[in-house]
């Protein structure tokens, strides 16, 4: 089987990420590789905001504040759990879509190329021996975080991309049948 098939097939998040991050060079490796994701009309509308070393902190406040915001009742586990998320890996990057008009290509063609991207960018970090995870959640779609982050009015959040090195071993895979997912016509 080729190499780079059986990498294809084989790549999965780690929740659980420790040090290191991917050093500035590499991240300008992986972001080449986000920046070759399908882009009908070369909008180009993703862009990527990294978060590390203390910054990470500063930005559970941000998601802390939204969740009291969100829910003025939310419990002291809960802010902890918000507070405490972006310490979970020591790099991550904000993957974000900017709409704009376009006659041909709809929003959603342009969010889903941002999530080429996004996605780009975790194949790449495997590729260099790293790992990651793709997370949402409720400060996804949050303003206040967009807001805090200085995204446009015509901008979201993608996702966030949760980079460094996997701790432990690599979750077992589940067996998948392709018929199960496929359908002639």
């Amino acid at each position: 089987m080729n190499d780079n098939l059986q990498f294809l097939q084989q790549r999965n998040s780690a929740p659980r990420l420790t040090a290191p991050a991917p050093s500035d060079q590499q991240l300008a490796e992986m972001l080449k590789a986000a920046l070759r994701a399908p882009d009908h009309a070369w909008l180009r509308p993703w862009r990527f905001i990294a978060i590390a070393g203390e910054r990470r902190a500063d930005f559970g406040l941000v998601l802390e504040q939204a969740l009291l915001q969100r829910n003025p009742d939310a419990d002291e586990a809960a802010c902890s759990k918000a507070r405490n998320a972006p310490l979970r890996a020591p790099l991550i990057l904000v993957a974000t879509v900017e709409l704009t008009e376009h006659p041909k290509v709809p929003h959603a063609e342009q969010r889903l190329s941002a999530g080429c991207a996004a996605y780009a960018i975790l194949l790449a970090a495997d590729a260099m021996g790293f790992a990651g995870v793709w997370r949402t959640g409720d400060p996804a779609f949050d303003r206040k975080v967009m807001n805090a982050l200085d995204l446009s009015p015509d901008e979201e959040i993608i996702g966030f991309i949760y980079l460094g090195t996997r701790e432990g071993k690599a979750k077992p895979l589940p067996a998948l049948s392709t018929a199960d997912f496929v359908s002639n016509w």
